[in-house]
């Protein structure tokens, strides 16, 4: 007589998953949802929530202050392009901190292999942490400029005036954008190669402040040339020569006839800052 088998089948309820399939788009979009709530704290504690919103309270603050200005002096101490400018500071130091949270504690924690499973890619994860970094850092100086033109739409006395207004306005959103990029390109970068944040926000801030010496180097050296050029030697400075031969931020170029060099090097810049970081992701986690 055969033995009857002894094994016995539970069932816990596990089923197979049967509802739609949103597919790599979707996912991509969450992710950069996901990036830029990360960016602000939002869904965290409120420690991660206190470095964004102090930057992004500065930034508003200095639009204030020099609407106020304007309202009372009938004159814009500031421009719209000299804006952002006068914030790279609070810039670099948000991308600075922001950076390793985007990316750095994924590799700490070991998550990236559960990114990559499906349906998300590894290009569409570096470049969805970029768009989310440079959205983040765009977007208070964006809504200081808005400030800005909205204090100044109700002092204009005609329509005209108006539409001279947004005319300034618009190249002043493009140039803030200009910063965001450069500058949430490096950062991303550097923050990508650093499992720890504290390390990585350091490496970042270490690159902006080690380049910086090195166009001061340049100019003292150089010659007429040399000074007009001097400038490509900083992420920095070169977003401001490029500012400079765009629209001319400070009244006079001093970039010389080497704008479109500039604007060259700033492309390649953030070019280059991508292709190495889509190659860092092709080999992590591996």
């Amino acid at each position: 007589m055969s033995e009857q088998p002894t094994g016995v089948i539970h069932d816990i309820g596990y089923q197979r998953y049967d509802g739609p399939r949103l597919g790599r788009a979707y996912a991509a979009r969450s992710l950069y949802t996901h990036g830029l709530r990360t960016a602000f704290g939002l869904g965290r504690s409120a420690k991660a929530k206190i470095f964004p919103w102090a930057v992004a309270g500065i930034i508003g603050i200095v639009a204030v202050v020099l609407t106020v200005v304007r309202a009372q002096s009938g004159e814009a101490p500031v421009s719209y392009a000299e804006y952002p400018e006068t914030l790279t500071i609070p810039m670099i130091l948000f991308c600075a901190v922001v950076a390793p949270e985007l990316v750095s504690r994924d590799l700490r924690t070991g998550v990236l292999p559960l990114y990559f499973s499906r349906p998300i890619m590894r290009s569409d994860y570096a470049l969805v942490k970029l768009a989310a970094l440079v959205t983040a850092a765009w977007l208070p100086v964006a809504a200081g400029q808005l400030l800005m033109f909205t204090g100044a739409a109700f002092d204009v006395s005609s329509i005209r005036e108006f539409w001279t207004e947004l005319g300034d306005l618009l190249p002043g959103l493009a140039y803030s954008a200009l910063h965001a990029l450069v500058f949430g390109a490096v950062a991303l970068l550097v923050a990508s190669l650093a499992s720890r944040r504290a390390v990585a926000a350091a490496a970042i801030v270490a690159v902006f402040l080690v380049t910086t010496p090195i166009v001061g180097v340049l100019y003292s050296v150089g010659g007429e040339t040399g000074k007009q050029l001097a400038w490509l030697a900083s992420p920095t400075t070169l977003v401001g020569g490029v500012g400079d031969w765009l629209f001319e931020v400070g009244g006079k170029s001093g970039v010389g006839d080497y704008g479109p060099l500039y604007g060259v090097v700033a492309a390649a810049l953030v070019g280059g800052c991508a292709a190495l970081l889509l190659a860092r992701y092709r080999r992590v986690a591996r």
